[in-house]
């Protein structure tokens, strides 16, 4: 794409980090200036910025900020890893954020000894390479969902997996970009994606941006809309993929998948190879971040609930691997068995 259709979701502006406040949207389109990593870590919990890629280019930052007025090295390794930690702690299931501060965490340590001027450099280069990095995988994911889809499709998708959470394309939105780009005729169905509607406020609004054929729906409809014929396939993001094909994504996705079998509609999940988790053996073990009961109850500011009602409000669900066609990065397409072709995709 020659010019990216939605505002950026994250800017280094070459002294702090502006963010693209997507609580806000649609109705306003409102960037926060960020100076701290405290400002970041509450950027990333509060979802001024989502999306598993988002946060880990907005994380690498927050990890300059934490370090760039540090003035002696002994200083600077503990604070490194003081900062590192802290944000890691903002939302622990998308694995993107714990790998982009783990590899400018590497990528610095292959610099001890340097002075620290230039170590505090090595820091913001690997943040921005992160970023710039990004756009391309994505675009890369495009093409190679594109091999499986056709002019003409119905497609459906949940929560936000677009250019707002990422650098720039998206993972599960980025195919339905390059069809636009083809000329293809996409008919795009967006779940809203409860409790907080990251399908209706950013995938619907993008995509509309573009000048995609998208839909609205509530998620209790996608049933319905898979048995009036009217979708060819499923394709979602993801926040971890674990070991063995069990991926963790925006609560609802498993649903989805579920209905997905049933009717025989192929479920793609687009993924960065930096979602992949090879370290965690199955979707058991995947730690599920609760999100706080007023986003149920009174969501948006508008109470719908009773005060004191009990709450079970998951951020995430998973999908086990038999429900998934194909796991699509990259580097290419992994189809089951997802263990070996896991293992022998992120050793490429």
């Amino acid at each position: 794409m020659d010019k990216i259709p939605h505002p950026l979701s994250v800017i280094w502006t070459g002294e702090h980090l502006r963010l693209l406040d997507q609580r806000k949207l649609p109705i306003e389109t409102v960037y926060l200036d960020l100076f701290t990593p405290e400002e970041v870590w509450d950027a990333i919990y509060t979802l001024v910025v989502r999306g598993a890629p988002a946060i880990g280019i907005a994380a690498a930052y927050g990890l300059y900020l934490g370090i760039a007025q540090v003035e002696d090295e002994a200083a600077f390794w503990k604070k490194l890893k003081h900062v590192a930690d802290y944000l890691n702690s903002a939302r622990p299931t998308a694995v993107n954020l714990s790998w982009a501060l783990k590899r400018v965490q590497e990528k610095v340590e292959q610099q001890k000894g340097q002075p620290l001027a230039q170590l505090k450099a090595a820091v913001l280069a690997e943040a921005r390479a992160i970023h710039d990095e990004d756009a391309e995988m994505c675009r890369r994911i495009g093409e190679n969902l594109l091999t499986l889809l056709h002019d003409g499709m119905g497609i459906l998708t949940h929560c936000n997996a677009g250019g707002l959470a990422t650098a720039a394309y998206g993972t599960a939105l980025a195919p339905i970009y390059l069809a636009k780009e083809k000329g293809w005729n996409i008919k795009v169905f967006a779940d809203e994606t409860r409790p907080v509607l990251q399908g209706a406020r950013l995938t619907a609004y993008e995509l509309q941006q573009a000048g995609v054929d998208v839909t609205l729906i509530c998620d209790n409809m996608a049933g319905v809309v898979m048995k009036q014929g009217w979708v060819q396939a499923v394709i979602v993001g993801t926040d971890r993929v674990a070991a063995n094909g069990d991926v963790a994504n925006k609560i609802g996705t498993y649903s989805v998948a579920v209905l997905a079998k049933e009717h025989g509609i192929p479920f793609y999940v687009a993924a960065p190879t930096s979602s992949i988790d090879l370290h965690t053996p199955s979707g058991d073990q995947i730690p599920i971040e609760e999100r706080p009961a007023e986003e149920i109850i009174a969501g948006f500011g508008k109470q719908t609930a009773p005060s004191a009602i009990k709450v079970f409000n998951p951020a995430f669900d998973v999908t086990p691997a038999k429900y998934i066609t194909a796991i699509v990065t990259e580097k290419g397409i992994i189809r089951a068995p997802f263990e070996k072709g896991l293992q022998e995709h992120v050793s490429k």
